[in-house]
């Protein structure tokens, strides 16, 4: 169980596991995700599904090697397990109701763009996909999501790669030149998805974000998840993970991130030296 049957290095940083996982494959739906350790006395990390097949009872994960978990979490090789993996967790996506949707992902975000897009395509809902990433090569998943949507767009912060500049300068001129939408779903860094939720606010279109604050238990006991949605306190675990954008507090979100970087940094300090050496010279 949880074994690794596929391993994928997209970036120097950023690899794709192919898991089985029949029970969590039979159930997930597209924006749900499962709470993985890596050992024994590991932490536990939220982690979304980026697909999954049913029939053969996979699931996709994939991740950024931004910490010690991730670092640890790389070094797995194809046939290896994954010591524990827990899901499907939080609420599916929503798309009731939706005729036209346009969906943003930054970075790695673009990963968990993939499923939604797959499955409007096959609700016969119309997507237009922006794609953002710093350069050329870190554009994810353009070639899995091109086939399920009706047009997509790719920026860069470098111009490596079609547009130079922001997802929210192609989203802007979309809207500017008469496209109308049911709901924005941008999935991303938070300056990314914020700067989305700004921009949508002025045009009165519906946005949800994905939030992946720290999480621990996965089932709302600990608290530690918690974000603040138009004034009320909610889990991003049990709640969540998406929310109406409009509502989020993002400053709070932001701040609450940095409040562990002294002890992520001492986390990653305590790799062996080789490790560290390796993921030095990739970032």
């Amino acid at each position: 169980m949880n074994k690794i049957i596929k391993k994928r290095v997209l970036a120097p940083t950023i690899k794709l596991f192919e898991a089985e996982s029949p029970l969590i494959a039979k159930k997930v739906e597209p924006g749900q995700f499962v709470i993985l350790r890596v050992h024994k006395k590991g932490e536990r990390i939220p982690l979304t599904v980026a697909d999954y097949d049913r029939e053969r009872g996979t699931i996709t994960l994939v991740f950024e090697e931004v910490g010690k978990t991730t670092v640890l979490l790389g070094q797995l090789k194809e046939g290896e397990s994954i010591l524990d993996l827990v899901g499907p967790l939080g609420k599916p996506t929503d798309f009731e109701g939706l005729k036209k949707v346009v969906a943003l992902g930054g970075g790695l975000g673009t990963a968990l763009v993939l499923p939604q897009v797959k499955e409007m395509y096959k609700r016969g809902i119309r997507v237009d996909v922006i794609i953002g990433a710093r350069n050329a090569a870190l554009v994810l998943f353009e070639e899995e999501i091109r086939p399920y949507c009706a047009n997509l767009y790719i920026t860069t912060d470098d111009g490596s790669r079609g547009h130079k500049g922001l997802v929210t300068d192609i989203l802007k001129k979309l809207l500017d030149g008469g496209n109308e939408y049911d709901r924005a779903i941008a999935v991303g860094p938070l300056v990314m998805m914020k700067a989305v939720c700004e921009l949508t606010k002025d045009y009165g279109l519906p946005v949800t974000v994905s939030m992946d604050p720290i999480m621990i238990d996965g089932t709302g006991m600990c608290g530690c998840c918690r974000l603040t949605l138009g004034g009320e306190i909610k889990f991003a675990c049990v709640d969540g993970p998406e929310f109406d954008g409009h509502l989020v507090d993002f400053d709070e979100v932001i701040r609450r991130k940095e409040m562990y970087r002294k002890e992520e940094k001492m986390a990653m300090n305590s790799l062996p030296c080789s490790l560290k050496e390796r993921y030095n010279a990739c970032t």
